[in-house]
């Protein structure tokens, strides 16, 4: 579990109490601790607790099966020196990621096959940390915490789907599903991944970057009239995008944002690191649909006009960090 934070390490615990080898990378107090009394995890589904391996060095750890990623995709780029120690000729890496993943159009059939996203993967500079062949996409419906150092809270959900770039149903995708199932997880291995890519995409699309701008909550943006209208039109354009890249998504607008709203009083991910001075996870969100607008000839203005305003908070976060 490479960034074992409040989702690695989750998963990390979950897998370890059905007996996989498990190893967490982590850093810190959350290290220290994860180190002294494993993972704690508090849970609605029950309370447990589970000890595996913990450092903040992969190399003490070497070749692994499954690697898989829990911090931020803005951070893959810089990841190769973490990887490389855990890699053998078979080891999947698992991105656990929201939006648009470096590896969208590898082994994807149509006019786009192999095309690079620059907005995820500058220069190739991610490909060449997380090489392709190597690449399992995975989407997260759970919610967790980190409660204090060593302590998870997990909040809801237990559904981590995945599945590979070529659409097929593979014997590593299966592997990595059993363990999770085991470990009390649902991890469906699906054919078709991007259609689950873009149905949370439309959720982080739009409750992410103005959660930030308003400082309001998922629930609080959907009460107001104005903002939810604006929700919807986000939506739409992202569905727009999803349908002109050969995507079709069954679900409607309406759907989505009820989906949202029933999560109530929620700071988004992207909300939380603007609280925290951290840098804001962006590019995969919001400017890589309006680069896939323009390689597929979609409109969406709306989307244009909200990474402009979201990009400049960014960089005077980052100018102030």
């Amino acid at each position: 579990m490479l960034g074992a934070g409040a989702i690695g390490a989750y998963v990390g615990a979950s897998l370890s109490r059905a007996g996989a080898d498990v190893h967490l990378v982590a850093r810190g107090p959350h290290l220290a601790a994860l180190r002294e009394r494993g993972v704690e995890v508090r849970s609605p589904r029950g309370d447990f607790s589970a000890h595996p391996h913990a450092t903040d060095d992969p190399a003490e750890i070497g070749p692994v099966d499954h690697v898989f990623l829990g911090f931020k995709a803005n951070a893959y780029a810089a990841a190769g020196p973490m990887v490389a120690p855990l890699l053998h000729e078979r080891t999947t890496i698992i991105a656990a990621q929201n939006g648009i993943p470096w590896w969208y159009f590898h082994r994807l059939p149509g006019p786009f096959d192999g095309h690079r996203i620059e907005s995820v993967d500058p220069g190739g500079a991610v490909t060449r940390a997380l090489p392709l062949e190597r690449a399992v996409g995975c989407v997260v419906y759970a919610a967790t915490e980190i409660e204090s150092p060593g302590v998870v809270r997990h909040l809801e959900g237990t559904r981590f789907s995945i599945g590979e770039p070529d659409m097929t149903v593979s014997a590593r995708c299966t592997e990595f599903a059993d363990a999770m199932v085991a470990g009390g997880l649902k991890c469906p291995v699906e054919a078709d991944l991007r259609r689950d890519i873009w149905i949370k995409l439309m959720g982080n699309i739009a409750f992410n970057p103005l959660s930030a701008l308003t400082r309001a909550t998922m629930a609080g943006i959907c009460r107001h009239a104005g903002t939810r209208a604006l929700v919807a039109r986000m939506m739409e354009e992202t569905l727009e995008v999803a349908h002109s890249v050969g995507c079709h998504p069954e679900i409607s607008v309406e759907k989505r944002l009820a989906g949202a709203e029933r999560t109530g009083e929620h700071k988004t991910s992207t909300l939380q690191d603007l609280e925290r001075g951290r840098p804001m996870e962006l590019d995969v969100l919001l400017t890589a649909v309006v680069e896939l607008a323009d390689l597929a000839g979609a409109e969406v203005p709306t989307l244009r006009a909200i990474t402009a305003v979201a990009d400049l908070l960014n960089q005077q976060v980052a100018a102030a960090s």
